[in-house]
């Protein structure tokens, strides 16, 4: 049985990363809110998520 979570960078890159968000209206206004609270990163690091 394989384990529920199985990390992958490019997969987490295509759903979660900048160029996806800004393919959506509802992604661009993710954006354009975590701009205007200051957000050190409008996206997280997908670098950290490597199993």
């Amino acid at each position: 049985m394989l384990p529920t979570y199985r990390p992958n960078v490019r997969k987490r890159k295509k759903h979660i990363g900048f160029r996806a968000k800004m393919k959506t209206a509802g992604g661009r206004k993710t954006l354009a809110r975590r701009r205007a609270k200051g957000r050190w990163q409008l996206i997280p690091d997908v670098q950290q998520f490597r199993g």
